[in-house]
């Protein structure tokens, strides 16, 4: 089964101070899933060229894919793009067709600020798709992204194809056990199933149910094994409902 992994880079000032709530990490989190990518890291890091520029290349160099969100605007603190050219050990410079596009944008306002964004690392390429005006800079194997949020969830939805690889296959079991009630059945499943990706997440509270099981797996054959395997080890009076 094709693997492929993915870090997000949350660039902002604004996330870490609590100014602004992130919410492109719980999206991208959500939407790559759907497409089989594993996101395996997702660092929250401040407006800072030398942070900026270390995170980039570590991540590029560890996941098949990362993705930034913020810091690509017009102001003095954007400056995702130039962080992840030093990460790149390349220079800034202006692309003819994002000059173009930004000169139509601004039209009778003032360019100044806004041709900051025509300057992307050398070598960069232009990913468009949906119906987004403004396409994607990508950069080997990162792709810078704005923070507003529906900026972000377009762009990333125009990427998904590209993106997409084998999918993950899920069934979930509803018990109205404790977690260490339960816990040694789920040991027992893992002994006989390691490769199964298997999640416990407690809810306080709510009437239906006290622990959500999640089984996940890229062989569906595997997964139904597992979760056959595990049905046998629960108590059947412990399980309310499966999906």
């Amino acid at each position: 089964m094709r693997e492929r992994t993915c870090a997000l880079v949350v660039v902002g000032n604004e996330i870490l101070s609590g100014k602004v709530q992130d919410s492109n990490a719980y999206f991208a989190a959500r939407e790559l899933r759907k497409i089989g990518v594993a996101l395996q890291r997702i660092a929250t890091i401040p407006d800072d060229l030398a942070v900026i520029a270390e995170e980039v290349a570590y991540c590029s160099q560890h996941f098949d894919l990362v993705i930034t969100s913020g810091g690509v605007g017009p102001t003095h603190d954007d400056m995702t793009l130039e962080g992840v050219a030093i990460a790149f050990k390349r220079k800034l410079v202006r692309h003819p067709e994002l000059e173009q596009l930004i000169r139509q944008h601004f039209r009778d306002r003032s360019l100044d600020a806004g041709l900051k964004m025509a300057e992307v690392p050398e070598g960069a390429i232009l990913n468009t798709g949906g119906d987004i005006r403004f396409p994607t800079v990508q950069i080997e194997n990162v792709y810078v992204l704005p923070g507003i949020p529906q900026l972000f969830e377009s762009k990333l939805l125009a990427l998904k194809e590209r993106f997409t690889t084998d999918p993950y296959f899920m069934r979930a079991i509803y018990t109205q056990s404790s977690e260490d009630a339960i816990a040694e059945f789920l040991n027992a499943c893992l002994k006989q199933f390691p490769a199964l990706m298997l999640g416990s997440y407690p809810r306080i509270g709510h009437s239906e149910y006290r622990v959500k099981l999640t089984l996940e797996s890229k062989d569906s054959d595997y997964l139904e094994r597992a979760f056959a395997h595990l049905m046998e080890l629960l108590p059947r009076d412990a399980v309310v409902k499966v999906e």
